[in-house]
């Protein structure tokens, strides 16, 4: 691929996006006589002209050479040596330029081996993500195409799909990620290769896995990304039942519940709804399905909470063992919560030991998500809302 650079005047990035921590560190590193770059999603979101969460850096230092340089640095990782150079809470993370085999067509166990920058953007994933900047001089540095599939909304992976998918199947769940969030065309040959590769992503670290599917769920494009997980058979490999759910006659009632996720994480929310808000998302419907299935009168809440209780273990936890035990606890509490919240009978939980449950912020929240879906409830979460305000104003005197 030929190599191809684009002033300002042909990208038009705004620095304004850019986080001041991320130059310092930039500026330190070149100025030790490294090369340094801003790589990767940080890229690709500046082009976009949107504000990127994070700020990856590669460079031409050594690891311990970053170290040296920064006093506030951590290396971290032993398979895939890091650097993260801290700013109170915040971290830049710092990546030695990497080279490797990218016909190879084995799992990447190990990624430690250091290259020139073209040798590391053919190591990536996606053209979209392979591009470098340099704010210092303002220029945009391609190997492979990326910003002209950026202007074209192509999702184009480098290399073969095969080989890249095989490589590293946390891939395919990247495809569709940045399908489901730009609505990019995607090359043919990728969806052939995701069809014929899907089983490989069973070897995975689980943790990866994991990570990718929560910050779907934060990203304001849940509802696009479980459609295509479902469509892709993903969703069948990682979490079997949950997938036969979303197929089923319910399926839309839990895409409707995601679309409401999406729009309290995207509009006028003033952070990401909690992890334990989202997983619940995912089991509350089926629940409710159960619930009316149930033979009169009914359940108690005690069997409700257990009918919660193996819903999460039997859909998240079973085929997932890695996921973390806080989420699953709180999840089962704020679905627990609701049947207080909006009794199944007539009979109304004591106000001031609901209000008094620890997690009854978390539960408001869903009793909100909630109303999206189904709009009678907003008179529920104004009565419940007015009574935490009124309990947190007798607090205060």
């Amino acid at each position: 691929m030929e190599l191809k650079t684009y002033t300002s005047e042909q990208h038009h990035i705004r620095h304004h996006h850019i986080d001041p921590q991320a130059l310092t560190v930039l500026k330190k590193l070149q100025e030790a006589g490294h090369t340094a770059y801003l790589v990767g999603g940080g890229v690709r979101d500046l082009l976009l002209n949107k504000k990127p969460k994070d700020f990856d850096i590669s460079t031409s230092a050594l690891p311990e050479e970053v170290k040296k340089i920064f006093r506030n640095c951590l290396l971290i990782g032993r398979r895939f040596r890091l650097a993260h150079v801290r700013f109170g809470k915040q971290i830049v993370e710092v990546s030695t330029f990497r080279s490797g085999d990218p016909t190879e067509d084995e799992l990447i166990v190990r990624d430690n081996i250091w290259g020139t920058p073209e040798e590391d953007v053919l190591r990536r994933d996606f053209t979209i993500n392979g591009l470098f900047y340099n704010p210092l001089d303002h220029t945009i540095i391609d190997y492979v195409g990326g910003f002209e599939d950026l202007q074209k909304h192509t999702l184009r992976c480098i290399g073969d799909p095969y080989v890249r998918f095989k490589q590293d199947p946390v891939r395919m769940i990247r495809m569709q990620k940045f399908r489901a969030r730009f609505g990019f065309n995607v090359q043919p040959e990728a969806l052939e290769a995701l069809a014929a590769c899907r089983d490989e992503i069973r070897k995975s670290s689980p943790a990866r896995v994991l990570e990718e599917i929560l910050r779907m769920l934060e990203s304001g494009a849940s509802e696009d990304f479980f459609r295509l997980m479902v469509e892709s058979k993903l969703l069948h490999i990682l979490f079997p039942e949950l997938a036969t759910f979303f197929e089923s006659s319910m399926g839309e009632t839990l895409f409707h519940y995601l679309k409401g996720v999406d729009n309290m994480n995207t509009r006028g929310h003033y952070k990401l709804l909690d992890r334990s808000i989202l997983t619940a998302t995912l089991i509350f419907p089926i629940l409710e399905r159960s619930i009316l299935d149930y033979p009169s009168p009914g359940p108690h809440l005690g069997q409700i909470m257990q009918m919660a209780y193996e819903l999460i273990e039997r859909l998240l936890f079973e085929p997932f063992h890695h996921f973390p035990r806080r989420l699953r606890l709180e999840s089962h509490a704020i679905i627990a919560l609701q049947y207080r919240l909006t009794p199944l009978g007539k009979r109304r939980q004591a106000k001031e030991r609901v209000l008094r449950q620890k997690l009854f912020p978390l539960a408001l929240t869903f009793l909100k998500l909630r109303s999206l879906v189904y709009a009678p409830l907003f008179k529920q979460y104004e009565f419940w809302k007015k009574a935490q305000k009124d309990a947190l104003n007798q607090n205060s005197e």
